[in-house]
């Protein structure tokens, strides 16, 4: 217990190591992924009091607190509703044995410390995090200009303003305009507000075909 007690203290304890895909079901976090909803592992970094999982859809935190207790607390960030930014890496220096990946998601601040011989590994998890982080921000344009064009759209038209009954009393082709101008617009949204980022991850951890996990 002391010496769990002396590697928190200075800060030894926690260098994480990044699984191998093939190790992913050996994980503790493996069991709080949402498989029924076709939610898949990407990456996991796993130290002895944590695991921090990287999915197509979510950030999964197992956390330990601390070494020296038992009880663990699960946090979930779904990208959706929780971006990451300030995302950067800390490299170790000559005597250091580990390396830092930092980054901020909602606002919440994280560092994760990573066994510096994975350092290739851990290059291909902030260039995925980082185009994550930038296709987050394109979705937020895209549905901004959308909502402005449908409100442009929707304000020629004066839809709005019209009880169900007027309109249902105009000729046929400004009620089918009506309806196709919402039909556009809830099609167009879905498509945008797609926060599945397997296509990022496959493209910049192709790990199960490299093999090449330290």
């Amino acid at each position: 217990m002391f010496k769990n007690i002396a590697a928190d203290v200075l800060g030894l304890s926690d260098i994480g190591k990044i699984i191998a895909p093939e190790d992913f079901d050996k994980t503790d976090v493996d069991d709080y992924v949402f498989t029924e909803d076709n939610e898949k592992i990407y990456a996991v970094i796993k130290s002895r009091s944590d695991e921090y999982c990287f999915t197509n859809t979510a950030f999964i935190h197992l956390d330990g607190l601390l070494a020296i207790s038992k009880k663990r607390t699960l946090k979930r960030y779904p990208y959706r509703h929780y971006t990451l930014s300030d995302i950067y890496i800390e490299t170790a220096g000559t005597v250091d044995l580990d390396a830092e990946l930092k980054f901020s998601t909602g606002g919440t601040p994280l560092s994760i410390d990573i066994d510096k011989r994975q350092i290739e590994k851990l290059k291909d998890i902030y260039k995925a995090l980082y185009a994550i982080s930038e296709e987050c921000l394109e979705i937020k344009c895209r549905m901004e200009t959308l909502k402005y064009t449908h409100h442009a759209v929707c304000n020629m038209f004066a839809l709005r303003e019209m009880s169900d009954q007027i309109i249902l009393e105009l000729p046929e082709v400004v009620t089918q305009t009506a309806t196709q101008v919402e039909q556009h617009y809830n099609q167009r949204q879905k498509d945008i507000l797609n926060y599945d980022f397997s296509d990022i991850f496959e493209k910049y951890l192709d790990w199960e075909t490299r093999k090449e996990i330290a």
